[in-house]
C-alpha cells in the first residue's frame, strides 16, 4: 500500500513538473514573439528608429528638400521677376503656366519614381535626378523665350525636384516608425528654409550680378546639396519590394484607408499652391516695394515674422505668415499618413504608395 501511495505521489510530481516546464516554455515563446514583431506584426528591426545611417538619411533628405521644393516654393519670386522683364510682354497668368507645369510634373511623376526606388533604392534615382536637376538650372539661366522656360524651368525642373524628393523622404520611413512623424518633419524643415532662403538670395543677386548667374549660383548649390544627400541617403534593403513586382499592383486602389487619403488630399490640394504663385504680384499691385514682396515670400514659406510699418503691409505679411504655416503643416504630415497606414508588408510598397498619392493629386 505505501508502494502505491509513493508511485501516485511521484506520478503527481512529474505531473506538475511538466506542466511548469511547459508554462516556462510557453511564456518564453510568447516573449520571443513579442521581441520579433512589431504591434502590427511587421518586424522590428526593419524600424530601427535611430542610428547613424537613419540620421544620416534625415540629414540628406534636409538638404534634398532644402535644394528642391524649397526653390519649387519659391517660384513667386521668378513670377514676379519674369513680368517685369524677360516676358513683360506676357499676362501673369500665362506666366504662371511655367511654376503650374513644374508642379504638375512634379507630382505627377511620383507614381513611376515611387515604384523604380522599391525596387532599387534611393540612389539609382538621385544620381540621374541631380543631373536633371542641375541641367535644368543651367539652361534657365540661358533662356529668353517662353518656350524655353516652359521646357528648362517647367519640364526638367520639375521631373528633377521629384527624382530628388520622393526617395528621400521614401528612404526616412523605411527606418522609422515610432519616430516617423519626427524624422519627416525634420527633413521637411529643409524645404521651409530653402523657401526662406531663396527668395531673399535671388532678390539680392538678380540686382547685384544679373539674372543668368543668380540662376547659376543656385545651380552650384543645388549640386552641392544633392551630392551631399547622394552618400548620406540610404534605404533599409529588407524593406525593398521585389524586382519583379508589378510595376502598378491595382490592389492599391482597393485599400480603402489609402484612398481616403488620396480623396482627402485631393481636396486639400485644390488651390494650395496658388499663393506661393501670386503672394509677390498681389503685394506689387498694392504699391508694396519689390523688396517687400520677396521678403513676404520668405515669410510665407518660413512662417517668420518682423515688423512692418505700413497697415497693408502687415495684413498681407500676416496672411502670408498664416497660411504658410498651416498649408506647411498639411504638407508635412502627408507622407507620414501615408506611411502610418502602410505598415506590415505594404511598408515594401512605400515608394510606390507616396508617389501614387501625389501623382493622382497633382490633377487636383
Amino acid at each position: 500500500m505505501a508502494d502505491v501511495e509513493k508511485f501516485a505521489e511521484r506520478s503527481m510530481d512529474d505531473e506538475h513538473n511538466y506542466e511548469t516546464a511547459t508554462a516556462v516554455t510557453t511564456r518564453e515563446d510568447d516573449t520571443s514573439s513579442h521581441k520579433a514583431t512589431s504591434p502590427v506584426g511587421a518586424p522590428r528591426d526593419a524600424f530601427p528608429d535611430g542610428g547613424m545611417d537613419a540620421w544620416f538619411t534625415v540629414f540628406g533628405a534636409f538638404l534634398a528638400l532644402f535644394c528642391t521644393f524649397g526653390q519649387l516654393n519659391a517660384f513667386g519670386t521668378f513670377q514676379t521677376w519674369y513680368a517685369e522683364h524677360q516676358l513683360s510682354h506676357l499676362p501673369p497668368s500665362t506666366i504662371a503656366w511655367i511654376g503650374s507645369l513644374q508642379l504638375w510634373i512634379f507630382f505627377f511623376s511620383g507614381g513611376f519614381i515611387g515604384r523604380v526606388f522599391d525596387a532599387y533604392g534611393p540612389r539609382v534615382i538621385m544620381i540621374p535626378g541631380t543631373v536633371v536637376l542641375v541641367f535644368s538650372i543651367m539652361m534657365t539661366s540661358l533662356s529668353s523665350q517662353y518656350y524655353q522656360y516652359i521646357l528648362a524651368q517647367g519640364v526638367l525642373f520639375g521631373l528633377g525636384v521629384g527624382m530628388i524628393f520622393y526617395p528621400s523622404l521614401s528612404a526616412i520611413s523605411t527606418y522609422f516608425s515610432k519616430y516617423r512623424g519626427t524624422a519627416l518633419g525634420i527633413a521637411f524643415a529643409g524645404s521651409g528654409a530653402g523657401g526662406v532662403v531663396y527668395p531673399i538670395m535671388f532678390q539680392q543677386l538678380f540686382s547685384r550680378v544679373g539674372f543668368a548667374w543668380a540662376v547659376r549660383i543656385s545651380g552650384f548649390i543645388s549640386l552641392f546639396c544633392c551630392v551631399a544627400a547622394i552618400f548620406t541617403v540610404t534605404s533599409r534593403r529588407g524593406t525593398a519590394a521585389p524586382q519583379s513586382a508589378p510595376w502598378l499592383d491595382t490592389k492599391i486602389f482597393r485599400d480603402a484607408p489609402f484612398m481616403l487619403v488620396v480623396i482627402g488630399s485631393i481636396f486639400v490640394c485644390l488651390g494650395l499652391f496658388i499663393p506661393f504663385f501670386y503672394i509677390a504680384d498681389y503685394a506689387r499691385d498694392h504699391d508694396i516695394s519689390a523688396n517687400t514682396a520677396f521678403y513676404i515670400i520668405s515669410a510665407m514659406n518660413g512662417a517668420a515674422s518682423w515688423g512692418v510699418s505700413r497697415h497693408r503691409s502687415f495684413s498681407i505679411l500676416l496672411f502670408a505668415i498664416l497660411y504658410g504655416f498651416l498649408s506647411g503643416a498639411f504638407i508635412a504630415m502627408l507622407i507620414p499618413c501615408v506611411a502610418q497606414i502602410s505598415e506590415g508588408e505594404k511598408i515594401k510598397e512605400i515608394g510606390t504608395r507616396i508617389g501614387v498619392l501625389y501623382s493622382i493629386i497633382s490633377f487636383a
